[in-house]
């Protein structure tokens, strides 16, 4: 006898869909490369990842071609994340600290069909161009205002999503199709699975778990002692702990019983 409930695969472009729907408001902040600080919503994230869809569609990406990215954790990063692993291709994150050598050897072993960069990253894909995968073509990740100069033929971010719809109609895939994965810990591919329930278990680990492992702080909230983040929710920390027997070990430091003269 089997279950009768959610007979469909999770996926990781469902995160996303979710944030949008039962978050409109919610923002995503980040500091950009060009120097200033960006603010958009789920939704308008949501809807940027399918203009991204259609884009990776009409530069020949398919079900299970690795995409890399040389990239700092900004907004077109994170729609990278969602839209090419919703597609089916795999997001294959590489660090920018190892050397130029084993960044090229990352890039063919992993048979990389795109490359996005930073602007910030241009000068190191220009000293190792000689070394890149055949074919690879590389997308700066801004607007035509803010390309860098290059001998290379360098693709603009923001013109590829220009014009295209909002809406992708994202394949239904296997639970187990390998996902986005990184030249670093934890190295090979995950799944769709892997990263929902991941997520999943940060969303819902009980806050007195959390709250065990933080320390209050002068800015009006908690500074995890493990990930060193700081959050001003009630519960601390938002990274969870692995078990109770482990979360006990972490403890708010005692109260010296002083009171401030002011």
């Amino acid at each position: 006898m089997q279950g009768m409930m959610m007979h469909r695969p999770l996926a990781i472009i469902d995160i996303l869909k979710f944030a949008a729907e039962s978050y409109p408001t919610g923002e995503i902040v980040s500091r950009r490369v060009e120097g200033d600080v960006h603010r958009y919503t789920y939704p308008e994230a949501y809807a940027r990842a399918g203009q991204l869809a259609h884009a990776l569609a009409a530069l020949g990406v398919a079900e299970g071609d690795r995409v890399a990215t040389l990239a700092w954790n900004g907004y077109r990063h994170f729609e990278l994340y969602y839209a090419v692993s919703g597609m089916g291709a795999v997001c294959h994150t590489i660090n920018p600290r190892l050397p130029a050598e084993q960044l090229a050897y990352i890039m063919h072993h992993a048979e990389d069909r795109l490359l996005f960069v930073d602007a910030t990253f241009v000068p190191l894909v220009e000293a190792m161009a000689a070394e890149l995968p055949a074919g690879l073509r590389v997308v700066v990740m801004t607007d035509r205002a803010h390309m860098p100069e290059s001998a290379l033929d360098l693709l603009c971010y923001e013109e590829l999503l220009e014009g295209r719809p909002e809406t992708y109609d994202w394949p239904e895939l296997d639970e187990n199709t390998a996902g986005p994965g990184s030249a670093t810990p934890p190295g090979p591919p995950a799944t769709p699975r892997a990263r929902s329930t991941r997520t999943v278990r940060r969303c819902c680990t009980p806050s007195r778990w959390r709250w065990r492992s933080a320390r209050r702080c002068g800015r009006g909230g908690a500074c995890c002692r493990w990930c060193r983040s700081f959050t001003s929710t009630p519960g601390g920390c938002p990274m969870p702990r692995r078990s109770p027997a482990r979360a006990s070990s972490f403890r708010a430091p005692r109260s010296t019983g002083r009171r401030s003269s002011t």
